[in-house]
């Protein structure tokens, strides 16, 4: 029996169990999935590090689950933009069952695997795109029609499972075991298993975007201001980044289009947006770079 359905002892008459100690027990038990991240963060670095070399040459993330592990990659591709101006042609995802499988369940939608390998093959993949596969159990026959087609074309294979010894993560060029154990609630992989490849997939992306110069220090400098919220964050990062005030922080991220890390290097170098901009292509985008140069 897989560990992610294994009925767990020390349980056993959770539903007995007063709320308090109900949900001490529910939130307890998610510190396991914290656990799990780490122990495979050698795994998750080596990872990133093969991706980003396939990403700057103009690869695409593809997301590729089915049921909470799939609602997880498409919650995880979709963040990309505001927070970093990711292009959404470069953030893609694949849910077993279609779109509509987000909000209501497609039954037999996983059990694919040819389905899965034609719809990985309708995005044309290259060998600069980076495939993200995500399976609690590690054998979804939809995820692993998908991992084959994506490594038929030579694309990157990164495969993400909560049970060892999985096809998933033996079969992909970069398997990650997040070894969560049996769930407080039998077979519940939404729970742990789920919290710890949410984990996984935002440390994954996120580093990512680091690497790709979208972060000054830990400041979020390349995000898309798509709301009055963000316009506010925009200002507030400006501030906190160049020690300018609201009102001079708001004018020029004004003339840029509310472009961060262009009015931080406008107002740090005393410069136009044109020649900000200029400096900021000559760094690769690298606000640090483009300081220093």
């Amino acid at each position: 029996m897989l560990t992610t359905e294994t009925p767990r002892q020390e349980h056993a008459q959770l539903d007995q169990y007063p709320v308090e100690q109900l949900v001490a027990a529910l939130t307890d038990d998610q510190l396991v999935a914290v656990q799990a991240v780490r122990a495979a963060a050698p795994q998750l670095a080596a990872a990133v590090q093969a991706a980003v070399p396939r990403i700057e040459a103009g690869g695409r993330l593809i997301y590729v689950g089915a049921g909470t592990s799939g609602r997880l990659g498409v919650l995880d591709s979709v963040e990309l933009y505001p927070t970093f101006s990711w292009p959404h042609e470069r953030a893609l995802s694949l849910l077993a069952g279609g779109p509509g499988a987000m909000f209501t369940a497609v039954e037999g939608a996983e059990d694919d695997a040819s389905q899965g390998a034609a719809e990985l093959i309708s995005l044309a993949p290259t060998a600069n795109d980076v495939v993200l596969l995500l399976a609690a159990s590690g054998a979804t026959p939809y995820v692993l029609g998908a991992l084959r087609a994506a490594r038929a074309a030579g694309a990157l294979t990164i495969g993400i499972a909560n049970n060892a010894n999985a096809p998933l993560t033996a079969q992909a060029e970069h398997g990650i075991t997040l070894d969560t154990g049996g769930e407080i609630i039998s077979g519940s992989t939404r729970l742990k298993a789920g919290t710890a490849q949410k984990i996984a997939l935002n440390t994954i992306s996120s580093a990512l975007m680091v690497r790709l110069n979208k972060v000054y220090g830990n400041l979020m400098v390349d995000l898309k201001p798509t709301n009055a919220k963000l316009v506010q964050r925009a200002v507030r990062l400006t501030m906190h980044a160049t020690g300018a005030d609201e009102a001079a922080a708001r004018a020029m991220l004004e003339r840029c289009q509310f472009h961060v890390k262009v009015a931080v290097v406008a107002l740090l170098r005393k410069e136009t947006v044109e020649q900000a901009v200029a400096q900021l292509a000559q760094a690769n985008g690298s606000v640090r770079a483009a300081l220093a140069a």
